[in-house]
């Protein structure tokens, strides 16, 4: 597979872009003609993950119902994005008359091990092909189905395209056996970037046995603060958004730090209109206080605050300020999307400034980190570390570059 997909990659770093836009737009025709077979294995997958007793995050993750128009809109999207393969940039003219500039170009193969999210399997596809690269996918065993039919729906539209974009350049691990992933991490002659998407275990496993560079992120633990000064209507709305449009997913709403002198009235406000969408909390002692006994509001434990939830479940905790805030975030997040929710624009800057996440906000739900929220069309994946790219990934993220040196008979004296 790693010697097919290199193979492949060497054909598609020249493929003309018209080409694969006109691919990206056969791909989202295909995913709507075929919507019903798609769905009908992803119900069996949902019903293999309820009978296993998998959570009501896992299995929302696990869903396609009603979202596959809304994948192929993103594949066109990405089909209408500038395509990053041969920009020249930074160019100059050194003083002995080189002309020197950069060139993007693709990564070559990547290779992305996911869980849950059969969406993941379309993202990938698409922005893998418009960068370039060629991948080799792995999946986990309860989407099988779906990945399946989804690979095959798009290999099969992407047929009238072979002589510019070969056959390999998709190619699915169709056995679930973890002992593939660790073939696929020692595979460094072939593949050129390992992409986990999943949980903690996942992406500690690559990281500790790869030969391949990892980008890893996607673990998010995000919080809010709210401080004295914001205006409280418009941070309910922001919470809540924050916490309950989609609570199984990375950048939703973890944390909830308020300040002392709003906790008061603030919290209580928080635990009624969260409540009623089914939201329950895990507060310390000063937040567990404001609550007046609500039966939704348990004490928090020990971890609580270092908790990925991925449900309808939201830490509390009352702050003194914003020194305060931002010591906890820097405790316990997982430099992913943190925000400040204030209309002291001083305190907003020390915030950003100092809060060393791949996203900070001001005034703004988390739910904004996604690259198809912020223009980039879809996403590969969220990056928490710092080499070579941080937050959404897309389409330039998928590639490096090289240097291009053009002489008139230049040698070095």
């Amino acid at each position: 597979m790693g010697k097919r997909a290199k193979a492949a990659a060497a054909v598609l770093a020249h493929t003309p872009c018209d080409v694969k836009n006109a691919a990206l737009e056969a791909i989202a025709n295909a995913l709507e003609a075929y919507a019903d077979s798609i769905l009908a294995e992803n119900a069996l997958d949902l019903a293999d993950g309820a009978a296993k007793g998998l959570s009501s995050a896992m299995l929302d993750r696990l869903s396609l119902a009603n979202r596959i128009p809304g994948i192929a809109a993103d594949v066109r999207n990405v089909a209408t994005l500038p395509d990053p393969v041969g920009v020249t940039f930074d160019a100059t003219t050194m003083p002995n008359g080189l002309q020197v500039s950069k060139r993007r170009t693709p990564l070559g193969v990547v290779g992305v091990i996911y869980e849950s999210r059969p969406n993941v399997t379309v993202d990938v596809i698409a922005l893998c092909l418009k960068s370039g690269n060629a991948m080799i996918l792995r999946g986990g065993s309860e989407t099988f189905r779906s990945n399946m039919a989804l690979v095959s729906v798009i290999k099969d539209a992407l047929a009238p395209y072979s002589d510019d974009i070969p056959p390999d350049t998709i190619q699915y691990i169709e056995d679930t056996d973890r002992r593939y992933v660790l073939d696929l991490l020692k595979l460094h002659q072939y593949v050129d970037l390992i992409i986990p998407r999943g949980g903690n275990a996942l992406h500690t496993f690559c990281r500790e046995n790869s030969m391949i560079p990892v980008i890893t992120g996607g673990i998010g633990i995000c919080h809010l603060y709210v401080d004295e000064t914001a205006l409280l209507d418009d941070a309910l709305k922001i919470v809540h958004n924050a916490k309950v449009q989609r609570p199984s997913v990375c950048n939703a709403l973890e944390v909830l730090l308020v300040h002392e002198k709003i906790a008061a009235d603030f919290i209580p406000r928080v635990v009624e209109h969260l409540g009623a969408s089914g939201v329950t909390f895990r507060a310390e002692p000063r937040a567990l206080a404001c609550a007046n006994g609500d039966a939704r509001v348990l004490p928090a434990a020990e971890g609580d605050f270092d908790t990925e939830w991925l449900a309808l479940i939201l830490s509390l905790k009352v702050v003194t300020g914003l020194d305060d805030a931002m010591t906890h975030i820097r405790t316990h997040s997982t430099a992913h999307s943190d925000g400040i929710l204030t209309q002291n624009m001083t305190n907003a800057a020390r915030f950003v400034e100092s809060i060393d996440s791949a996203a900070v906000y001001v005034n703004a739900s988390t739910r904004f980190t996604d690259g198809a929220q912020l223009g980039l069309g879809a996403e590969i994946a969220v990056s928490t570390q710092k080499l070579h790219v941080r937050g959404p990934m897309a389409l330039e993220a998928l590639t490096t570059y090289k240097w291009v040196i053009i002489g008139e008979g230049h040698v070095r004296p």
